[in-house]
């Protein structure tokens, strides 16, 4: 192959999911590889429980490190997520048909596939609407509904009807329908926006003759509502990318679409995975496709499509092209949102409940790194600078995300509390609280700029809450409830991802559900708020 790139996409390790897909030495190295997460994580909360009881000292002095590292950290965060804050609200205030003038477009086609299980009619309708309501051109415009088979016959009957009600707005709208049960799939959303994508090549761009080059395909939730000049922002930043084809490009997701609605701790805990996507947003070389993301259907029909065999299929599909193009791909941050649900049920405490599992399935995106480690020990051509730098960001991102909150509010007492005698009372046990304290309320300052972008965020009241001052009260209050929810909502669903990966016990897709008192979304995070 003299001459040409070598795409691993062809090695037998490329679309691999877990240890039990392999064996002999292969399987035992990726074995070795997904324990090593979760040997990380409880290995940092037990080493801390042991030195409190036999070597307080050290226990208090390694925990006023880590405080000072958090401190550090968050403030470092904290600068990204401002400027990133202000870059988003340009972007939505920038006029891309302007901005893309002066480019030729009119050759870029949109597929939009939008998988969906049981959702309701309002729900998909509300995602149709909000493209019919896009400034780009609709018949440069392509929707895949893609359902599923096992969702029963009334779910499929719907994609129908979208697809006669918008027959006349888009230049194609089809449904497709995912069989279940097929070999080497797993239930959920990467094998069903993989089928729906193959049938999608065969159903219309080859049978209106329509290059793979001219494509760009969103894969999107069947929530997911966009802003009018979302895809005018995602053409100009594919035209005018340094290797279009060897990039993916990714949206920042918000889950306000009915947030007025959510209680306090369902959008804190929205908001928060907002503000993590904003940050990574301003730091590219450690961003990774999530959720919505858009990327060439020539590079995806190259490469496979999404791994079918996996639930975190919109992390790993990054992951695959990466190995794929031998370290030579990257995500382009558009920092133009999408809006998409909070976590909202009938009760609170299915509301809690859902929330869980939603961020116990995003943590599950662990099962990354042992693909990650175990493909870099494979493909000899990615340089060994690149393999240490995303090796040290995923273990280091996953191993925060399980023990830092822990570590910081609650572990941070144990050499007090099991140090003994002999330690309390010492100089050190007595400004350890103290020292601590001071350290987590710095670091807790942040969280005024997290309620002020918070407030811009949101869309505009609708008239049923006007009446209600309290809502606007809790929308900055509710900022309060960050150490609870960082901690049931992050260390601990962090934790039980990783003990699962840890003992071989793989976890199956989760559709979160979807669920609206109102019919309407009304999304306009402009600023105004402020």
């Amino acid at each position: 192959m003299s001459g040409q790139e070598y795409n691993y996409s062809n090695s037998p390790y490329y679309h691999v999911a877990h240890a039990r897909d392999l064996s002999g030495k292969d399987k035992l190295l990726f074995r070795l590889l997904e324990i090593l997460p979760g040997a990380l994580s409880w290995g940092t909360i037990l080493l801390i429980v042991i030195l409190s009881i036999y070597k307080p000292t050290w226990a208090a002095y390694f925990i006023l490190a880590f405080d000072f590292y958090w401190l550090l950290k968050t403030v470092h965060l904290s600068f990204h997520h401002r400027y990133n804050w202000k870059r988003m609200l340009h972007n939505i205030k920038v006029d891309w048909q302007d901005m893309i003038g002066n480019l030729k477009y009119e050759h870029i086609y949109h597929i939009v596939i939008l998988p969906y299980y049981t959702e309701s009619r309002e729900v998909i309708e509300g995602t149709l609407k909000s493209l019919e309501n896009t400034n780009y051109r609709k018949d440069r415009m392509l929707i895949i509904l893609a359902a599923e088979e096992r969702a029963g016959t009334e779910a499929i009957q719907i994609g129908r009807e979208m697809e006669v009600k918008y027959a006349n707005v888009f230049a194609k709208i089809i449904t497709t329908v995912h069989p279940e049960d097929l070999p080497g799939e797993m239930a959920g959303k990467g094998s069903n926006i993989s089928y729906a994508a193959e049938q999608g090549r065969i159903e219309i761009l080859d049978k209106e003759n329509i290059s793979y080059e001219n494509v760009l395909v969103s894969a999107f939730d069947i929530d997911t509502v966009v802003y009018p000049q979302y895809f005018l922002c995602l053409t100009w930043h594919f035209l005018t990318a340094e290797d279009p084809y060897k990039s993916s490009f990714q949206p920042i997701p918000l889950y306000n679409n009915n947030i007025w609605e959510a209680n306090p701790i369902s959008r804190v805990a929205a908001l928060t995975s907002t503000y993590w996507q904003m940050i990574q947003q301003e730091r590219p070389e450690k961003l990774a496709t999530f959720s919505s993301h858009a990327v060439s259907f020539r590079t995806l029909f190259e490469n496979k499509y999404w791994q079918r065999n996996m639930v975190s299929e919109d992390s790993r599909i990054f992951w695959n092209m990466l190995m794929a193009h031998n370290g030579n791909y990257n995500v382009v941050p558009i920092s133009y949102p999408v809006s998409m649900d909070a976590n909202l049920a009938e009760s609170f405490w299915k509301t809690m409940r859902n929330i869980y599992k939603q961020h116990r399935r995003w943590s599950w995106g662990v099962e990354n790194i042992p693909y990650v480690l175990f493909n870099f020990i494979k493909n000899k051509k990615i340089p060994l600078r690149k393999k240490i730098r995303y090796s040290f960001v995923q273990i280091e991102g996953f191993w925060s995300l399980a023990t830092n909150p822990l570590v910081i509010l609650l572990l941070g007492w144990l050499p007090i509390i099991l140090g003994g005698t002999a330690f309390r009372s010492t100089v050190l046990s007595y400004n350890l609280p103290l020292i601590t304290r001071n350290l987590m309320a710095l670091a807790m300052a942040g969280l005024i700029l997290s309620a002020i972008i918070g407030a811009s965020l949101v869309p505009k009241m609708p008239e049923s809450y006007r009446r209600r001052k309290s809502r606007w009260v809790m929308m900055f209050l509710q900022w309060l409830l960050v150490p609870f929810t960082i901690i049931i909502f992050g260390a601990i669903p962090g934790l039980d991802a990783q003990t699962r990966l840890m003992f071989g016990r793989y976890m199956g897709f989760w559709v979160t559900p979807k669920h609206r008192k109102g019919d309407t979304v009304d999304i306009a995070p402009t600023g105004q708020n402020i």
